[in-house]
């Protein structure tokens, strides 16, 4: 009995955790749809296995044959919904850092294609009792080969750490430790679970994992502007109080830009036009930065993007008139993309003002706004 009570609580609190981030999650409006589908499929999966276990420890030692094919049923269950969970977060957390729908969706075709053998191989082999067994007193049973079951269930708490790794250059720092965090905790309660014949740790700690990431996501979305899909106000009011609560000295070249002529492209073509033209330029923005570097749309059609003061900034804005100009020589719309921009170098712990310093650059953007209109009346 201390054991169901202890697996009672154990349990009710996963599914607890995973129903109240469900709840809330399908209140978001503004946030990636295939991000939340892909979530809460990671997080249902998850029930289900949780659900498929306690039923199964709830109804061991009964007797009955109808009792023993239902234990098959739900141990089935359990192992294809444990693997979802899991390799699921792997794509999660690639489509996360790199937001590749197409990419994501070739991955879960692998997954579905590797799991459905999976599962079919483990009904196939269930007399010969490979990975398990039910015991005549129907009891769960691991077979001869159930060290292969636990390694291809865990196996992608290792990918975890690979993948943050060798895919680095793709995520932020935070992303970083939020990966290892995941991975820690989980593989944690997998290797207690392993130890501890009869414990209940693994879910525990994966739903304690889940809720770490979706309080990543959540403060991830509130500083996400919902029509560029890069940095917000928010975020730049967050970089911008890192800078000035820094430990070290810092030096950052921080430029500010501005869409020239935006608002005749909002006159003559529609609003949609000028979205479409915003999201454009946010999209060339992130294709010409590095993973390492900061940017965010300043409000209205202005963007200020934030490197560390040994690249070279003016390479940078050169790299991004470049993209700017081919992008006007390539499409069928109608209207031109331009933009002027301003930027100089702040150092972290000087006697430099942060608010006068962004008027600064401010005014070295409207300078180059003027510059160019200048030279455009000249021809």
């Amino acid at each position: 009995m201390m054991f169901s009570t202890h697996y009672i609580n154990t349990s009710l609190i996963t599914c607890l955790v995973i129903i109240l981030i469900c709840i809330d999650y399908i209140k978001k409006f503004n946030t990636n749809k295939f991000q939340k589908r892909l979530f809460m499929v990671i997080l249902a999966a998850a029930f289900t296995a949780t659900l498929a276990d306690f039923l199964e420890r709830s109804i061991a030692g009964t007797d009955g044959k109808a009792v023993t094919m239902f234990m098959y049923v739900l141990v089935i269950v359990f192992y294809t919904a444990q693997n979802i969970a899991y390799y699921l977060i792997i794509v999660f957390m690639n489509y996360f850092a790199k937001k590749n729908t197409a990419a994501a969706k070739k991955e879960i075709a692998v997954i579905a294609v590797f799991l459905t053998l999976y599962a079919v191989f483990v009904a196939a082999t269930l007399s010969s009792r490979v990975f398990f067994y039910i015991s005549p007193d129907n009891r769960y049973t691991p077979g001869e080969f159930y060290g292969v079951r636990l390694a291809i269930s865990y196996l992608p708490i290792l990918l975890i750490f690979v993948n943050a790794i060798m895919a680095h250059k793709y995520y932020t720092r935070a992303q970083v430790y939020m990966l290892f965090f995941f991975g820690i905790l989980t593989g944690s309660g997998a290797a207690l679970d392993i130890i501890i014949k009869n414990s209940s740790i693994t879910w525990p700690c994966f739903a304690a994992a889940m809720l770490s990431i979706y309080f990543f996501i959540i403060q991830r979305d509130t500083h996400i502007d919902s029509l560029t899909s890069i940095g917000n106000r928010a975020a730049f009011n967050d970089f911008i109080h890192s800078l000035t609560h820094q430990a070290s000295k810092q030096a950052y070249s921080i430029a500010m830009i501005d869409m020239n002529d935006f608002k005749s492209i909002n006159d003559t073509y529609g609003h949609s036009a000028g979205d479409n033209a915003l999201i454009e330029m946010a999209q060339i923005i992130k294709a010409s930065i590095r993973s390492s570097d900061f940017a965010a749309r300043y409000g209205g059609d202005e963007f200020v993007i934030a490197i560390r003061a040994h690249h070279d900034m003016q390479r940078l804005m050169e790299r991004i008139e470049c993209a700017v100009a081919a992008r006007n020589d390539t499409t069928a719309l109608p209207y031109k993309l331009c933009i002027s921009y301003g930027f100089d170098c702040y150092t972290t712990h000087s006697n430099q003002n942060l608010a006068e310093f962004l008027e600064h650059i401010d005014q070295l953007m409207y300078e180059h706004k003027a510059a160019i209109k200048a030279a455009r009346n000249t021809k």
